[in-house]
């Protein structure tokens, strides 16, 4: 029984390189992808993407202000929040970390997305 994706909005980055290839392999989705550059993405977000389950923040690409943020807008909501740079082993480990690992008995059970 293959279990659902979890949606995941990814801030910052123009390209996201290899890095969709390893979320997939994580089950994870990319449900949106904002760079972070657009002015009013420094201001206050009313509310992130309907479905979002996970946030992913890639700060080499960000601003303070930006991750600031996109932060208090998943904390609001109770929706975890993954950061890291944005490179396939930089986010691997960010992932190994916080319990996205493969082999992780909590992902097995299905209990892998406990907010942050």
């Amino acid at each position: 029984m293959a279990q659902t994706p979890v949606n995941a909005l990814i801030v910052g980055a123009d390209r996201l390189g290899n890095i969709p290839a390893l979320l997939r392999g994580r089950n994870i989705a990319i449900a949106h992808h904002i760079s972070g550059r657009e002015p009013g993405h420094q201001k206050k977000v009313a509310s992130l993407p309907s479905g979002t389950q996970l946030v992913i923040l890639l700060t080499d690409f960000l601003g303070h202000n930006v991750m600031k943020t996109f932060r208090a807008a998943a904390q609001k909501d109770g929706i975890r929040v993954l950061v890291c740079r944005r490179s396939v082993c930089s986010m691997q480990q960010a992932l190994d970390q916080c319990g996205y690992c493969a082999s992780c008995p909590r992902r097995q059970m299905g209990t892998a997305l406990l907010p942050a």
